[in-house]
């Protein structure tokens, strides 16, 4: 574990938070009741104070921790519900940055001054986040626009505190089995990965074009547009959508207006971005997703986005498939595809608790169904049954189970299984026309043209080799001599086996016999086959020992 000086502080508070935390039900929550399926508050003792004081902690310990908090609240694989529901008012409760430094930060980094840029600026942020809050202002054309300012120093202090937490989590790693099976330095190192990316502003504003553009199809979705002129790594300017959260939608709204065809385009939406685009909105959480008066959903925050291989949308697609159909063996073969398997790894313990896992779930009804839930007790099981999912499987899990919270709010009674599989087909013909594009076979026509200029020079190599006898293949496989030498081995060692035993029984049976050869007064045959059958028991048990010692050392 290497040592930053300057951080003892910072280890300080974490192991204070630890120790604070350590004898609440957090730490005693079992997540195998979740992955049961089984509520954890059935005993009726829960204890709705610790939750808050968690929530408190992590907003005193600062922005890195508040974001932690954030991204725990959308995991009930790992936190009791009570705990989410608190961690998820860290969403937006967070103080407000000074006027001052907001006019400061814009004036630095656009080069003008806030009366210049706008007609109108509100000095009251409309949201303050744990990495920057937004304003309300009006260009000088009459445009509304959103402003999101970055809190200063945040960056600073995400990467002291994200440098403890790699220190903390490498020698966990080292030292604790369950940080080792559920890898938490690779999980660290993504949230780093990611956090990093959304302390920038441009690529957030990069994100947004590049997410308007390919869902420029889908008439009742909106994505924000950057306003590039007045947008900076500390500073965002943006599109102003007048919108409602799709979790403060009452139940009155739901009867007056049918959100189902809504509900479905957000669906495909997000299964384009994940399947076909392999570009995606990997923060969708309830309170990032608006609802306008015009009846269309504006997708906000795009500081979070996951990149997924053509390999993984292939195997995401497969994987989507064969949960929507049920079939637990197939769920198992296209997760394994996507894994890397320990020397430890129980594959039938893990077939067989998927398999059971996806037929529990065949009987739920429609607006009991969490697809999200589901990948993530997968992901679950996988660890536990010493098997490596990619963390991009992780990731497509959190994407779903906030899908899952969305369409809730939206169509409770939406069937989400059945979109994906009607619009399976679709996807497959999209992704294969996608393939025939000029631009796929280029890479392809290279690979082929190397192969043309080689194959001369090898078939003549090979030619050349078998006119000579020099032509030699190499097979690995089962030596028949060796292995045939190692049964007369085993049969000569049952053989000696089987000769002793009636050896010392042929003795036992002459010591009843009446004889004058005798050896210290006892019958003197008998003795000796006693004596023979010990020496030879005695050298067949070296033997074996030593045996086997050489060939433990040869492995």
């Amino acid at each position: 574990m290497k040592f930053v000086p300057g951080s003892v502080d910072r280890y300080v508070k974490f192991l204070r938070f630890v120790v604070r935390h350590w004898n609440s039900d957090l730490f005693e929550h079992a997540s195998d009741q979740i992955v049961a399926g089984e509520s954890d508050d059935q005993s009726g003792s829960v204890d709705y104070e610790k939750p808050k004081e968690l929530a408190d902690d992590l907003r005193k310990m600062g922005p890195t921790y508040v974001k932690l908090g954030q991204l725990l609240s959308t995991r009930p694989d790992l936190l009791p519900d009570h705990y989410l529901d608190a961690l998820a008012e860290l969403q937006d409760d967070v103080d407000s940055i000074e006027f001052d430094q907001v006019r400061e930060i814009f004036e630095e980094d656009a080069g003008i001054r806030i009366s210049k840029a706008f007609e109108s600026f509100e000095e009251e942020p409309m949201a303050s986040a744990s990495i920057g809050q937004v304003h309300r202002a009006v260009l000088k054309n009459g445009k509304k626009v959103a402003v999101k300012i970055r809190r200063p120093g945040v960056k600073k202090s995400f990467l002291e505190d994200l440098d403890t937490l790699e220190e903390i989590t490498e020698l966990a790693v080292k030292h604790i089995g369950t940080a080792r099976k559920y890898a938490l330095d690779e999980v660290l190192e993504e949230f780093r990965f990611m956090l990093l990316n959304e302390l920038d502003y441009t690529r957030e504003a990069n994100n947004l074009i590049a997410l308007g553009e390919n869902l420029r199809s889908f008439d009742k979705l909106i994505v924000p547009q950057p306003i590039t002129d007045f947008s900076s790594t500390r500073v965002l300017t943006m599109d102003y959508i007048d919108g409602t959260k799709v979790t403060a939608l009452g139940s009155l709204k739901r009867l007056e207006s049918d959100l189902t065809p809504l509900t479905e385009q957000l669906v495909k939406a997000y299964l384009q971005q994940i399947v076909f685009d392999g570009f995606a909105h990997a923060d969708p959480h309830p309170g990032n997703i608006h609802l306008t008066g015009n009846e269309k959903l504006a997708l906000m925050d795009l500081g979070m986005v996951a990149r997924f291989s053509s390999s993984l949308q292939e195997s995401f697609l497969k994987l989507m498939i064969s949960i929507s159909q049920y079939d637990g063996e197939e769920v198992a073969d296209n997760m394994l595809e996507m894994s890397e398997k320990t020397e430890d790894a129980n594959l039938p313990e893990f077939r067989k608790k998927i398999t059971r896992l996806v037929l529990d779930n065949q009987n739920k009804k429609v607006r009991d169904m969490e697809t999200g839930r589901l990948i993530i007790q997968m992901n679950r099981i996988a660890a536990e049954s010493g098997i490596k999912i990619a963390v991009e499987l992780n990731i497509l899990g959190k994407i779903l189970l906030n899908m899952d919270k969305i369409v809730a709010s939206l169509s409770p009674n939406f069937d989400f299984q059945k979109t994906i599989y009607n619009n399976v087909e679709k996807m497959m013909m999209q992704k294969a026309k996608e393939e025939l594009k000029p631009r796929n076979f280029f890479s392809k026509a290279i690979e082929s043209k190397r192969l043309l200029e080689a194959l001369p020079s090898r078939i003549n190599k090979i030619t050349s080799d078998l006119a000579e006898g020099e032509f030699t293949l190499n097979v690995n496989t089962i030596d028949e001599k060796r292995l045939t030498a190692d049964f007369q081995k085993v049969a000569n060692r049952i053989t000696l086996g089987l000769i002793i035993a009636a050896m010392i029984i042929g003795a036992a049976l002459l010591m009843n016999v009446p004889t004058t050869f005798k050896i210290f007064g006892y019958p003197g045959l008998p003795l000796l086959f006693f004596v023979l059958a010990a020496v030879a028991g005695l050298y067949l048990v070296i033997n074996i020992m030593r045996k086997d010692e050489d060939l433990g050392s040869r492995k």
